[in-house]
């Protein structure tokens, strides 16, 4: 699947570079730990500003692997390797678009029966770890001796299927289109002004809709995208929408409740566009309100397995930008990832 930006697999370092004199990279190996294999994005924003990636790696071990691939093809043969190896845990350091590149590739490597997994959240933008309960110093050491306890969640990542394909092309969790894809270009623009994050969340949905609400009627932000909605068996829905967002992640940065009461499965956030009464629907939505009034004034909420959209625009997973065209959008098969 075409990405119309930079994803952040081709941005993972050259070389498995990982600083072997700090604690997130150079756990104390001992018996008992899982067999494991760590690829690590030196290129992520907490190891780049810790200087990771002039640093050589650690030779492995006979239950630990490192690894830093810098491009797909780099990546899908590091999983290769992991998988010929009989990984037991599966360590991704980095952020929500190295989680999604190496949960993309590692499903049809180990033929969507992938090992247990640890996240740690080096990146600009972790949603992922946010929602596990994950310290923002979460490091690899943690991760292996939460794994020795058997401390698990499972979630399930929202894979992306284009035209009549049967196996996922993207495995992610925060799915948008619409408002969400110029919202997620702010949110860039954050991270360059040093806006991570909460943060960077916070920012970006101010100017979103402060751009919505002031932009006048003939607003491209106003005006939405169209798009043809297929929910489940539902009657199809063809027409411009303001914002499409979807998720199987439990909690938001922020404590944000888009889509109602904490719960998981598959939620899916439409609005119609132009977006009525934006300025009283955006506390109630954001704080989880299930006032009627929202769904008669174009604010619906959905829990599905699955839908199908089609769109001219691009839509946005884990913070990338992707080309539009007839998607089904579905929840996978659940994942289980460390916790502390």
């Amino acid at each position: 699947m075409k990405k119309i930006t930079s994803g952040a697999a081709e941005q993972m370092a050259s070389d498995p570079q990982i600083d072997p004199t700090s604690s997130p990279h150079q756990p104390a190996v001992r018996a008992g730990y899982p067999r494991t294999g760590i690829i690590s994005n030196s290129r992520s924003h907490r190891n780049r500003t810790r200087g990771t990636e002039s640093v050589t790696a650690p030779a492995d071990t006979a239950d630990l692997f490192y690894r830093g691939p810098r491009t797909l093809p780099a990546l899908a043969q590091t999983l290769r390797e992991f998988r010929d190896a009989g990984i037991e845990l599966l360590v991704v350091d980095g952020g929500d678009g190295t989680v999604r590149d190496v949960l993309t590739c590692a499903h049809g490597i180990f033929a969507g029966k992938l090992p247990r997994i640890a996240v740690v959240p080096s990146g600009k933008t972790n949603a992922l770890a946010l929602d596990l309960g994950l310290p923002a110093d979460w490091s690899v050491q943690d991760a292996l001796e939460a794994s020795v306890h058997g401390r698990t969640a499972a979630r399930s990542p929202v894979e992306i299927l284009r035209g009549d394909a049967v196996q996922p092309e993207l495995c992610g969790f925060l799915f948008g289109a619409g408002a969400f894809v110029r919202a997620t270009e702010l949110a860039q623009r954050t991270h360059t002004a040093g806006a991570f994050n909460s943060f960077a969340v916070g920012l970006s949905l101010f100017w979103g809709i402060a751009q919505t609400l002031f932009g006048g009627h003939a607003n491209d932000w106003r005006a939405g995208a169209p798009m043809r909605l297929q929910l489940d068996d539902a009657t199809p829905a063809e027409r411009n929408f303001y914002i499409l967002f979807s998720s199987t992640l439990e909690r938001l940065p922020l404590k944000l409740k888009p889509f109602g009461p904490v719960r998981a499965g598959l939620k899916v956030l439409a609005v119609d566009a132009p977006p009525k009464h934006l300025a009283r629907a955006v506390p109630a939505l954001l704080r989880g309100s299930q006032a009627a009034w929202l769904e008669t004034a174009g604010y619906r909420r959905h829990d599905v397995g699955a839908f199908t959209l089609t769109l001219d625009g691009g839509f946005i997973l884990d913070g990338e930008l992707y080309e539009g065209g007839t998607l089904t959008v579905r929840q996978g098969t659940p994942l289980q990832f460390v916790t502390p």
